[in-house]
């Protein structure tokens, strides 16, 4: 009889964890992460860059990376203009992709221009003091170090975090969707903002 219990009680058990870990999906947009965010007024590719020049239905897709990343930067932003196009027409123009840059020593306009102008020509590229950007960095929770590499040929890298940032002309964080391979779940975080 005390076979049997124990036997159930291990069963309910094992089903009950099976189900947690099923509908748990790293992967998700994290709405739950509190963000302070707050407004952003940087030089840009467009001239000067303020979120509050924002229309009142558009959204920014706000990342903090660099031209010189070898992969995650261009990930997130291929992510990010794959999301874009999957989009509605009408909505795609709600959507104002943003990369700040997190290396002002080599990420000059022209360069972010460049760089950018392989993702889509309404990207924009933001850079200021470094002043400015740890400032505007602290405020959204996104960090970065300079790392010497030797075997680089500028001397350096920039290890960085690869949240993108959904935000309102108020520099309101509506959504925060952590780093992705694929699109989806930026796509549904614009779903769910949009609309």
């Amino acid at each position: 009889m005390m076979t049997r219990k124990l036997t159930m009680s291990l069963a309910v058990i094992s089903i009950l964890a099976i189900a947690v870990l099923l509908s748990w999906k790293p992967w998700q947009v994290s709405g739950d992460v509190p963000q302070v965010g707050g407004p952003i007024e940087l030089s840009s590719t467009n001239g000067n860059f303020s979120l509050s020049d924002l229309e009142d239905d558009q959204l920014a897709i706000v990342f903090f990376g660099y031209t010189w990343c070898p992969d995650v930067c261009p990930m997130a932003l291929s992510v990010v203009r794959q999301a874009r196009q999957a989009l509605p027409e009408g909505q795609q123009q709600r959507v104002v992709p943003v990369l700040i840059s997190v290396d002002p020593e080599r990420d000059t306009i022209a360069r972010l221009r460049e760089y950018l102008g392989f993702f889509g020509d309404d990207f924009i590229g933001a850079t200021g003091s470094q002043a400015q950007l740890e400032e505007i960095g602290q405020r959204y929770d996104a960090m970065w170090r300079k790392v010497d590499a030797e075997e680089s040929e500028s001397g350096y890298t920039v290890d960085h975090s690869a949240s993108l940032y959904l935000v309102n002309s108020e520099g309101e964080v509506i959504q925060r969707v952590l780093h992705s391979p694929t699109s989806g779940p930026l796509k549904a975080a614009l779903d769910q903002a949009l609309n």
